[in-house]
């Protein structure tokens, strides 16, 4: 008779009374992993014996910094940002962490191909399946890789989560795609492995990270001893550069250092540490070509993506480039200069906002960035848009009668949505968002080769330039030059209409 496993019951440090049963259900780099009888929470044990100051780091996370960022204005938007433990616990003489149980569509519906050959169906969606060209088209079903879209706002949600730890004086120390979860088809993203958290001049870093998310001058000092002052170790603005790796691998499956350029012939894992460290050079480097991707050495599963003279970074748009540029060129081997989690939010945020659908309904990737260009293509699949598309360019008022130019537009395309941040520029779409600002308040729609701008819910929308209202539940053309006010608040916009003609 087979003996069914025991149901451990303890209390934790705060007082709370848990439950687990005794069988290991996952073990990683430093801990075993134990599920509560429901599945609703699981308890994780260190292996090893933690010393005072690791328990002490380990309840002020619980308790301090928890309370910090969820129990303020706007706090159960983190709630799905991260994976954040809820006490400290001891078994055995053993410290442990009990923490929530992974959200439901972080785990494999589908799993890889050929009827999940991997047999990763029902595992969690660790971010290095995403992250690459290969993982992506050698093994995962179609169904589970999602669209370059769903990519973006998960961008956008790793950068939030960032942002907060960072704002709160944290640093994360190992952001990688080892301890992020992400699902592509709802574009989800939550942070993992929370336990490490850095605070400067309190809780030093446990790890100096995870190999390709090490930032250069950490990777170029880690033999150095801890008590050296030229020892570079894991602080905010080294997850500044584990932010951006992670976004550029998300958005273009390649990784912007593993290039082509050898540095020790005679030693890999020596020419490995330079190319990482020392020697780092960005893949896409416009004045020093020496590191680019050597498309003839690569797999061909890696394809197209690896090849950066086909799918160049600057087909993330002029928001995102000139990011890319700041952590990879400018801040590579100078943190100061790197971009915040901040920077990459808002670069993000007005992005979607230029993405368009492509007309091809075979692209993988059904959504590019505008380019600027008269002719819009789709970089993915190289199709050509077709017909009129109407472009609007924002402007937004700072003092009554004026507006001045935002930097920012404004993609149409059927059925497309217009929402309260983009008719008032005060208005943010983040976690400080209002529930009154969520919904709506007009959408485009293109009739018989005519596109429409449908005003649902805008009392002070008007035609400028011929003085005249357009009242609620009606529409209006959109056509090159015109010129349309959405508010007449404090903040609100004007649009100018431009039209780019297809094939």
């Amino acid at each position: 008779m087979t003996q069914r496993p025991n149901t451990i019951r303890l209390t934790t440090l705060d007082g709370k009374q848990i439950e687990f049963v005794d069988v290991i259900k996952g073990s990683g780099g430093m801990k075993d992993c134990y599920f509560s009888p429901d599945h609703s929470y699981a308890v994780l044990f260190f292996r090893e014996k933690q010393d005072a100051q690791a328990k002490e780091r380990l309840v002020e996370i619980t308790t301090r910094y928890k309370a910090n960022i969820f129990e303020r204005d706007g706090g159960q938007y983190w709630k799905s940002l991260y994976c954040w433990p809820e006490s400290v616990v001891e078994w055995n003489g053993r410290l442990g962490l009990v923490t929530p149980f992974y959200q439901r569509h972080f785990f494999f519906d589908h799993g890889s191909k050929n009827n999940d050959m991997l047999g990763i169906k029902g595992r969690e969606k660790e971010g290095k399946w995403f992250a690459s060209a290969s993982n992506q088209n050698r093994f995962l079903d179609l169904r589970e890789r999602g669209d370059w879209r769903s990519y973006i706002s998960i961008c956008i949600k790793i950068s939030r989560a960032v942002k907060r730890l960072h704002a709160a004086g944290l640093a994360h120390s190992d952001l990688s795609y080892k301890n992020v979860l992400v699902d592509p088809v709802t574009g989800s993203a939550s942070i993992i492995d929370i336990d490490g958290l850095v605070v400067p001049g309190k809780f030093p870093p446990d790890v100096i990270g995870t190999p390709d998310f090490i930032a250069p001058e950490v990777v170029s000092t880690q033999k150095l001893a801890r008590s050296d002052p030229a020892k570079k170790l894991p602080s905010i603005a080294t997850d500044r550069h584990a932010l951006a790796v992670l976004i550029y691998m998300y958005l273009l499956y390649r990784h912007p250092l593993d290039g082509d350029k050898i540095h020790d012939v005679a030693d890999e894992l020596h020419d490995q540490a330079l190319r990482m460290g020392e020697k780092a050079l960005f893949v896409e480097h416009p004045a020093d070509t020496s590191n680019r991707i050597k498309v003839k050495n690569r797999k061909q599963a890696e394809l197209p993506w690896c090849d950066t003279g086909a799918i160049p970074y600057s087909i993330t748009g002029p928001y995102l480039a000139p990011l890319f540029d700041k952590a990879f060129i400018e801040g590579l081997h100078d943190p100061a200069r790197r971009p915040t989690a901040d920077d990459w939010d808002t670069a993000l945020v007005k992005t979607i906002d230029l993405i368009q659908p492509c007309q091809n309904t075979a692209c993988e990737q059904k959504w590019y960035v505008f380019d600027n260009s008269t002719k819009p293509k789709c970089p993915f699949c190289a199709t050509s848009h077709k017909g009129r598309l109407p472009i609007l360019n924002l402007y937004s008022s700072r003092r009554v009668g004026s507006f001045m130019p935002d930097n920012h537009r404004l993609m149409v395309y059927s059925n497309q949505s217009l929402f309260m941040w983009h008719v008032n520029r005060l208005i943010t779409p983040n976690e400080r968002l209002d529930d009154r600002h969520k919904k709506r308040v007009g959408y485009f729609v293109e009739h018989n080769g005519i596109w429409y701008l449908v005003n649902e819910n805008m009392p002070d929308l008007r035609d400028v330039d011929t003085n005249v209202d357009i009242p609620q539940g009606s529409k209006v053309e959109l056509v090159d030059g015109l010129k349309i006010l959405l508010s007449r608040e404090e903040g609100g916009r004007l649009v100018h209409v431009q039209m780019a003609e297809g094939v």
